[in-house]
């Protein structure tokens, strides 16, 4: 547990707000680091960490860095409402714990920000928001996570649970729409006008089940679950439901590792290999899905074993003896400039790399759950 905590700590100590070392998209790139949902997965765990350990220096690297980021009348640096894109919400996720903490009112204000965005987001023809704007018709599994959690707190805090049916309806058309019946896994995404190439011209499917996309999706059925008023039930039902399908699905494909495949129902494939960060995120989904009492508590091994196979197999010691998570893809996505198109093949192709937040903060989210269980 020490060294796993003594990693943490050297990754706040060699970050800042412009320059945080997680973010390695943005290192690559020689890039200073302004609103991103990357950085968001990283706070929003540290945040956790404060809330399990009470030691101060989480809640003040949490504060001191979304702080540089969000001015006094709410405006955030690097986020623009009119960009449209999901996922640029996800790290509005941080600003209501800092808000309850600090009472900082410009945090209350980027919040009201980031949902004006919610309130402008294009939509499919069935109700679910699109992606990104400059991807029309098209929904993922990751934006899933990127936005409903917040619009869910948010709806429930500020406004009157007003929404409850629009969250309900986008998350019963991914359960319809994205869930392969054979197996219970979904597809990455779905593109309503099936004008893509990427997708199936039938269908308007991606062709594959990638592991990350799985565990953006889990957590999205998960934290919704635990953000909505408990008297909420329809909404709850259907969550816990799809929730605890998806988890009898994926503990089926777990590797003797406890890790799961980059590819996730194609483990035997040449080159496909056990991926971190979505690990990481199956180990937090099964044990806190089993705290919260949506599984039994005879999953819980199921999580234990994913946490300690991405600890023993992907947290290494480098030559300095330093400690780094690896295996760890940087990313995956379809379309785009670089004409994504969602293959074996190409979800193969892209960088493995170490230190990422997208491993590294679901990993400390699984971390606070053992930390419950452990001690």
């Amino acid at each position: 547990m020490d060294k796993i905590e003594s990693y943490i700590q050297m990754l706040m100590d060699k970050s800042t707000p412009d320059y945080p070392i997680w973010n390695i998209e943005k290192v690559r790139a020689g890039k200073k680091s302004t609103w991103n949902y990357i950085d968001g997965c990283m706070i929003k765990a540290i945040l956790e960490m404060y809330a399990i350990t009470g030691e101060r220096k989480y809640f003040q690297f949490a504060d001191y860095f979304v702080d540089a980021k969000v001015s006094e009348d709410g405006a955030i640096e690097g986020y623009d409402v009119a960009e449209l894109n999901i996922d640029n919400v996800n790290a509005g996720k941080t600003l209501f714990e800092l808000y309850d903490l600090t009472g900082k009112e410009k945090y209350r204000k980027a919040m009201d920000l980031i949902y004006s965005q919610i309130q402008q987001m294009p939509r499919t023809k069935e109700g679910n928001f699109w992606h990104k704007n400059i991807y029309p018709n098209q929904v993922w599994l990751d934006g899933m996570y990127m936005g409903q959690p917040f619009y869910m707190e948010y709806d429930t805090r500020f406004g009157g649970k007003a929404h409850y049916e629009d969250i309900y309806k986008q998350f019963a058309n991914v359960i319809r729409i994205l869930r392969n019946p054979l197996n219970g896994l979904y597809y990455h995404a779905y593109d309503e006008s099936r004008e893509m190439f990427w997708c199936d011209k039938v269908t308007g499917l991606s062709q594959n089940i990638w592991l990350r996309a799985i565990g953006w999706y889990a957590m999205a059925l998960l934290d919704t679950y635990t953000l909505a008023d408990p008297k909420e039930t329809q909404i709850r039902d259907l969550l816990k439901n799809a929730f605890v399908d998806l988890m009898d699905s994926m503990v089926k494909y777990q590797d003797e590792s406890g890790m799961w495949y980059q590819v996730v129902n194609f483990g035997g494939m040449d080159r496909n290999y056990l991926e971190t960060s979505g690990s990481s995120i199956m180990a937090y989904a099964l044990l806190k899905g089993v705290r919260v009492g949506l599984l039994p508590e005879s999953y819980r091994i199921y999580g234990e074993k994913a946490f300690d196979g991405v600890t023993e197999q992907k947290l290494t010691v480098d030559d300095k003896g330093e400690l780094h998570m690896d295996g760890i893809c940087l990313v995956a996505g379809l379309g785009g400039g670089t004409r994504r198109h969602g293959t074996y093949d190409y979800y193969m192709s892209e960088p493995i790399v170490k230190d990422d937040a997208k491993g590294v903060g679901p990993y400390l989210l699984a971390y606070t759950e053992i930390r419950r269980i452990r001690g």
